[in-house]
Formats: structure tokens, C-alpha cells, sequence
């Protein structure tokens, strides 16, 4: 895929598919030690040993639409080859992690895109799922928690036109705001 951010929709989509009524979506970067970590952890219907061995192999998929699974094999190879690791964690029903760690100082570091519009339209699709992004630089975070949110709005939904609006813009200001530069201190 040509951003990260593609990679992210989908293993929270099949967070979707497995039932998840809560998905976490972090992503966290480092700059001094040159990493990049996107993880998504959800509390859907796991997997079994096999199946978890399985997934990233492009041939094995759980769909019945098609035969072969592209996603996780993609975003695995997009981080190991920047010299980065991956790993997926799941536990039949608990719920599945899955974390990638990219070296952004590689030159196959794939650009991590526009998380904030993906994580938007996860949120705003899903109503019943609630989802949690952090998105921390050097150490500043951001925390966006759908479920707070849908408090907030005291029964708008999220898919309103101008909740959609709001929120994308939401997200994508605190998400700029933690690269803008820091007064020194004093």
C-alpha cells in the first residue's frame, strides 16, 4: 500500500469483522531513535495459534469472497523492510494486537499518510465500536476516544454531516499540533 495509513483502515476493518466493541489505533513516533510504531489492538474474537502463524502468508485467508489476503502480508513486509518487526498477538476471546515497527530513517519507509482521515471514517462507520487513537511525536500525545465523544454529542451521531466535518478537522489539528515546534524552556 502507498501510505500506512491504508494498512491501519484495513486491520481495524478486520477488527470489525471480528466483532471488536472496542478497537485502540496508536501510532508513535520517535524521532531521535528514527521509529515509527503503529499498533492496533482490539477485544474481538482472537485467533488461534494456526491461524495467527497463517495470516501473513498471502495465499491464507479467513474470507470466502476470495482467495488470497494481501493486507497483513503488505504491512508486514512494509515495516521489516525498513529494518523494523512486526508481530501479531491474539488470544481466542480476547482479542488480537497487532504492532509494526518502522525505521524511518530507511529509504523503504513507506510515508504513514493521513491516519486521521482513517481513523475518522472507522469512527464515524462503525458508531456501535468504539475506537481510541493515540497519536504521540517525541513523547507529546494526542488521545481521541470516539466514545467520549458520542457523550459529548448526546445523541448526534457521528456520521452527522457536520459532526463528520468537525471531527476530521479535530483530529487532523491536534495530530499537526504535536510536530509544530516547542518554545524552549526557560
Amino acid at each position: 500500500m502507498r501510505e500506512l495509513s491504508l494498512n491501519i483502515l484495513d486491520v481495524a476493518q478486520n477488527s470489525v469483522s471480528a466483532g471488536a466493541t472496542r478497537i485502540e489505533i496508536d501510532v508513535l513516533e520517535d524521532t531521535a531513535a528514527h521509529t515509527l510504531t503503529i499498533r492496533i489492538a482490539d477485544n474481538g474474537k482472537g485467533m488461534d495459534e494456526e491461524t495467527v502463524r497463517r495470516l501473513p502468508d498471502p495465499f491464507y485467508t479467513t474470507r470466502t469472497t476470495r482467495k488470497v489476503g494481501m493486507g497483513v502480508p503488505l504491512f508486514k513486509m512494509a515495516a521489516e523492510m525498513t529494518g523494523g518487526s512486526f508481530q501479531i498477538e491474539s488470544e481466542l476471546g480476547k482479542g488480537t494486537t497487532v504492532t509494526a515497527v518502522f525505521r524511518t530513517d530507511s529509504v523503504d519507509h513507506t510515508p504513514l499518510g493521513d491516519a486521521e482521515s482513517s481513523v475518522c471514517a472507522l469512527a464515524t462507520m462503525n458508531e456501535q465500536i468504539d475506537f481510541v487513537y493515540t497519536r504521540a511525536v517525541d513523547g507529546r500525545e494526542f488521545v481521541f476516544s470516539s466514545a467520549e465523544i458520542r457523550a459529548m454529542l448526546d445523541g448526534v451521531p457521528l456520521n452527522e454531516p457536520s459532526v463528520m466535518t468537525w471531527l476530521s478537522e479535530y483530529l487532523k489539528e491536534n495530530a499537526a499540533a504535536l510536530t509544530e515546534s516547542q518554545p524552549e524552556e526557560e
